[in-house]
């Protein structure tokens, strides 16, 4: 079989724009490229950690939603989920993970150790993690499920949709 080279079309001197092109806001791209490539950092403490790892297995995909590149340095993530207890010892720690975490960020509270304490009411245990950092996301259960993560996230997305780049995130703890 011979194959013929196709002649290229003819470049034409007029340009007809017609629906060739949009407009749209610098929010919006910039949200859309925020909201599509999350970059998770798990700090997995307990058994709600478990199920985080669910979430990421092929099984839930949640590649789909742009959220599976998981890293473990604070310094190349923008999203940190909590998932599990969290114990007053703990907290200087997660608070310099999250100072560490370039702007914008975002943090997920997953679980009921994570969010209230749980059923931990000790000495030791942090009573939801918001007393240590500010906390966009609040997901139920003990532990939740990898549906409720997925969820979660979806409700992120819809959240950064929201925000504006031309003001600054205001963290105030």
């Amino acid at each position: 079989m011979v194959f013929k080279p196709v002649p290229p079309l003819p470049v034409t001197a007029e340009v007809n724009l017609g629906d060739a092109y949009i407009t749209t806001t610098v929010d919006a791209v910039v949200n859309w490229g925020r909201r599509n490539s999350l970059w998770p950092f798990p700090f997995g403490t307990a058994c709600c950690a478990i199920e985080f790892m669910g979430m990421v297995s092929s099984h839930f995909d949640v590649s789909r939603f742009g959220a599976e590149l998981v890293r473990f340095s604070p310094r190349q993530a923008d999203l940190l989920i909590i998932a599990g207890t969290v114990t007053y010892k703990q907290a200087p720690v997660l608070r310099r993970i999250y100072e560490q975490m370039a702007d914008p960020k975002w943090v997920i509270s997953a679980g009921a150790c994570a969010t209230s304490g749980g059923f931990y009411d000790c000495y030791c245990t942090v009573p939801g993690i918001d007393e240590i950092i500010p906390v966009d996301i609040y997901i139920a259960g003990c532990p939740p499920r990898p549906e409720a993560f997925l969820e979660a996230i979806v409700q992120l997305q819809a959240k950064i949709d929201g925000e504006s780049v031309k003001e600054a995130k205001k963290v105030g703890v």
